[in-house]
């Protein structure tokens, strides 16, 4: 038999196996930001261990980071401090660290693609669930708890047991109208938010290998809300492109012998998968989560589903839905467009390409939020912030915003916000907040109609 993407790179890894348990797997990349790693820095002083590997480390601020006046000092207490730990423990440490203020500051899972330190065949770990963004690039990139930021910490390692997997293929052309968003969407509501647990997933088929580096990097983020640990591409022409001249991605001579490393890391013919889902890119149409996870979404044309389950009825009573219902034409006051899903420059030319030339509703508040200070130049540059703030939406700085309720930007009580972000549970944007999941074009159609419409109508 042969091996798979997952194996290769695994296997690479391994340092040893404990006796009949779990493998210590070496970690090449350790990413940090300011909620997760004080308390892994003060178990390592209090036992007075050294950080083994500091320069495999980067650190950025997002979380807790304000989006207006950046360069002002932060308001909230505990946002402040935390920052201030960063910083300090960064210092102390000899960390690479890219704070407020900084050119390349941004959310971590944007800016370490950007600046070419994610590259394929690696493991990158941080204390964050969405680290499988990373996995867009062919590497074994996944969350790590508290504890475990401390372990690699210490010993550039991690302790786990080899997660099973599993390959999803989708082929054949997507319509229009529909992004990489809806494809993950999609696949949630057809295997549920559970449906990939104890896994780590291949996304193979013509639909992925058609896909952008952004786009991959969306459906990879979200591996994780089907409950795997982790999600892969395999690496091809379109990676090592978006690669090649990066701040710190490998150059000249360097690059090219990677290349030819990285070209044998695709799953061979006869590697057998523990779990296999096949789907048809022409069933795929623009979705939209109703409930509190993220496995309960539709078609934006079909009617939300009948289901007897308790948790299911409450979920939907939380959301103020009905069994039957059309979520069509519901009036939403609020939009996010960002998150470490959506929020680069890819998604926000999608946003501004429908929005030109319009107006957003005037019952809506719309906030444009770019994933890292590159991006939002790169806005300036090509003219789109002129297009969002003609139009009256609010473009911010960099951060994770309203993704989730750690900063300024929450979603009022009761208030519906379609946002481009990755999770939709009980006041993920603030409480009380009921979130309905979306691509950056339906979010944009959302903005302007004051209301959810079909957008295959639009485009």
């Amino acid at each position: 038999m042969g091996k798979t993407l997952f194996d290769k790179v695994w296997d690479s890894h391994v340092v040893t196996t404990i006796k009949d348990g779990p493998q210590v797997l070496y970690i090449d990349k350790h990413l940090i930001h300011e909620v997760t790693s004080p308390q892994a820095f003060n178990e390592l002083k209090e036992r007075g261990i050294p950080l083994l590997r500091p320069h495999q480390i980067l650190a950025t601020a997002d979380h807790n980071t304000p989006t207006k006046d950046q360069h002002l000092p932060i308001k909230d207490e505990l946002s402040r401090k935390q920052l201030e730990a960063l910083t300090n423990n960064c210092a102390e440490n000899n960390i690479e660290l890219y704070g407020l203020g900084h050119k390349y500051n941004g959310i971590v899972h944007v800016i370490a693609p950007e600046l070419g330190v994610t590259q394929p065949g690696m493991t990158i770990v941080c204390g964050d669930s969405h680290t499988s963004t990373h996995g867009a690039f062919g590497s074994i990139a996944f969350g790590i708890g508290t504890s475990q930021v401390a372990q690699v910490f210490a010993t550039q390692s991690v302790v786990m047991e080899k997660p099973k997997s599993m390959r999803i293929t989708i082929d054949g052309k997507l319509k229009k109208g529909v992004l990489s968003k809806d494809v993950v969407l999609y696949i949630l509501s057809k295997i549920t938010a559970n449906g990939g647990t104890g896994h780590f997933i291949e996304f193979a088929g013509e639909v992925f290998e058609n896909m952008s580096m952004e786009s991959r990097m969306t459906v990879c983020n979200m591996s994780i809300e089907m409950g795997a640990r982790g999600g892969m591409i395999a690496p091809d022409a379109t990676t090592f492109d978006y690669v090649k001249g990066r701040e710190f991605a490998p150059k000249d001579a360097d690059f090219e012998q990677k290349v030819a490393y990285w070209k044998t890391l695709a799953t061979d013919v006869r590697a057998v998968f523990d779990t296999e889902y096949t789907f048809d890119a022409s069933d795929i149409a623009p979705m939209i989560t109703f409930g509190t996870n993220p496995g309960m979404g539709i078609k934006i044309t079909e009617l939300i589903p009948e289901n007897k389950n308790e948790s299911y009825k409450k979920s939907l009573q939380y959301m103020g839905f009905s069994q039957g219902a059309s979520l069509e034409n519901l009036q939403v006051n609020y939009v996010f467009i960002g998150s470490c899903t959506n929020a680069r420059i890819e998604d926000f030319r999608a946003a501004a390409d429908f929005i030109k030339g319009k107006q957003k509703a005037a019952n809506v508040t719309a906030l444009i939020v770019p994933g890292s200070q590159l991006v939002a130049q790169q806005i300036k540059k090509e003219g789109l912030q002129e297009i969002f703030e003609t139009a009256g939406f609010e473009l911010r700085q960099p951060g994770c915003s309203a993704c989730l309720a750690m900063n300024d930007d929450k979603i009022p009580d009761g208030e519906y916000c379609v946002a481009t972000s990755n999770r939709n549970f009980e006041g993920r944007q603030g409480q009380g907040s009921r979130t309905l999941l979306a691509s950056p074009l339906v979010a944009a159609s959302v903005a302007v109609a004051g209301k959810i419409v079909d957008i295959t109508k639009l485009v």
